[in-house]
């Protein structure tokens, strides 16, 4: 009997028959999460004109801002951690291929070549004399193949949990990747900031010298006090310590943007904006809080995971059936190699066998619940995450609202400074009030031009995270691109 001329329509069926059965274990389902109809933060705040999130993921061309748009550019391909995050992705990808290559028969080949002393040969009973050792030569050649059906469909099991642990991968790749970019927009806008104070500080530095100026040839035509002079002085030095200050913050996040755009800092210089130029914020879309289960990567990557954990009890559960193992060999074998391959050398062999657990003191029982009791463990970190994912949201959206209404009451406190400075300036230009009023009022006016540039900064930074928050434009789709195969059915 030839184990390789068995019908192909024979073994068609059996592998027919071994695929085709249900396989153990429960079948997954979702569970159920609460998710509300609206949020709650949004309310009555109806923004005059909603941003599109531009497709691609590129969600940061809703700022217009082109130096942006190539410093995010080059995350994609140059973060290292991006790198190393993509570089777990196609690991478990291979792992993929390498469970489903368990569906199908191992074959394999053996060329073999022994040289073996025997024990004595006695020559005669009689005179206990003994001959030579004797020597053998054997040589052998084989072709073999082995299969494991899968009949309880443990191999579909461990398949199905491999490409769910892929596309949680995918999905943790994503979100890495919008983490960064994240980051990178943040520090960019308050870098954009931090610019837009420098000039106006030194401004304010320009014009405080001025004022310096001024007092000290007062002071030399005797009109004000020395008080006066020292006043002024400190007032110029302070504001060029902050500006100082604001210079080596600006250095610190040039630095971080380079870093994760994946380049040495002295290879990044972001030049300053040209005057007048100004950062808007943009009013973000927001869809059903429903939709926010199949946008966020790390939602999508904990349902995956669940996914995974759900198939790992029928894993587990494999171990209380047998294995059947189908085995087929032929060769052959001779102690002359030029005789080898000849029809009286021929060996051959086929077998099944079916081995399995008749007694391990519970150990198989102790895995099904430990999966279990892992299955469960997952879906409360599913849940976890869906409700930070929705409270990061709420979060967003209530710092962009409040910070709104914030901006524009900021607006009107600095314009009160404002007029205040020059009404002290005109007084003391009138001698009705001393040098130290026109110091105080300056300063107000510092403090509340700095808290507006703050608030700005602050309204770019959450719009950053409202991004974030919603998913960055990214679904769950470009995650389940790795798809079952068909024996995976």
């Amino acid at each position: 009997m030839n184990p390789f001329t068995l019908r192909a329509g024979a073994v068609g069926l059996l592998i027919a028959v071994a695929v085709g059965g249900c396989a153990i274990g429960p079948d997954y389902k979702k569970p159920d999460v609460e998710a509300p109809a609206a949020y709650k933060e949004q309310g009555d705040w109806k923004p005059a004109a909603v941003a599109a999130m531009p497709g691609g993921g590129q969600w940061w061309k809703i700022y217009s801002d082109p130096v942006l748009d190539d410093l995010e550019a080059q995350v994609e391909v140059s973060n290292q951690n991006l790198k190393a995050a993509d570089a777990a992705f196609r690991q478990a990808e291979a792992l993929v291929d390498q469970a489903r290559a368990s569906y199908f028969p191992n074959l394999n080949y053996s060329l073999d070549r022994t040289r073996s002393r025997g024990a004595s040969i006695s020559n005669s009973a009689i005179t206990g004399t003994t001959g030579g050792a004797r020597i053998d030569n054997q040589y052998s050649i084989s072709l073999g193949a082995s299969w494991v059906p899968d009949i309880w469909g443990k191999v579909r099991r461990t398949v199905e949990s491999d490409v769910a642990h892929a596309q949680a991968s995918a999905a943790e790749l994503a979100g890495a990747r919008l983490s960064a970019q994240a980051s990178l927009a943040s520090d960019y806008f308050q870098l954009r900031i931090d610019d837009e104070q420098i000039v106006m500080l030194n401004e304010t530095v320009a014009g405080y010298q001025a004022s310096l100026q001024i007092t000290q040839n007062q002071y030399q035509a005797g009109i004000v006090s020395e008080a006066d002079v020292a006043s002024a002085e400190s007032q110029l030095e302070a504001a060029q310590a902050q500006a100082i200050n604001l210079q080596l913050q600006r250095s610190l996040l040039e630095h971080a943007i380079a870093v994760l755009a994946g380049k040495p800092p002295a290879l990044l210089d972001i030049q300053p904006l040209p005057p007048n130029a100004a950062l808007n914020v943009p009013v973000l879309p927001t869809d059903a809080p429903s939709t926010l289960l199949e946008r966020r990567p790390d939602v999508v990557a904990a349902e995956r995971n669940m996914a995974a954990a759900n198939a790992g009890i029928g894993v587990a559960e494999g171990g209380y059936f047998p294995d059947l193992t189908i085995s087929a060999s032929d060769g052959f074998e001779n102690s002359v190699i030029t005789k080898l391959i000849s029809a009286p050398n021929r060996v051959w062999a086929v077998g099944a066998e079916l081995a399995g657990n008749l007694f391990n003191f519970g150990a198989t029982h102790a895995q099904v619940k430990q999966a279990e009791a892992g299955y469960d463990g997952v879906v409360a970190d599913y849940r976890q995450t869906v409700l930070t994912a929705f409270q990061q949201v709420e979060d967003q959206l209530a710092t962009l609202r409040f910070l709104e209404q914030e901006a524009v009451t900021q607006d009107s406190a600095l314009q009160a400074a404002k007029n205040a400075t020059r009404i002290a300036r005109n007084q003391y230009k009138a001698g009705i009030v001393a040098y130290t009023n026109v110091v105080v009022a300056e300063t107000t006016e510092l403090n509340e031009e700095q808290t507006a540039f703050s608030i700005r900064a602050n309204r770019l930074i959450a719009s950053v995270s409202l991004v974030e928050a919603l998913g960055g434009g990214w679904g769950a789709d470009q995650a389940m691109q790795m798809k079952e195969g068909p024996a995976d059915k």
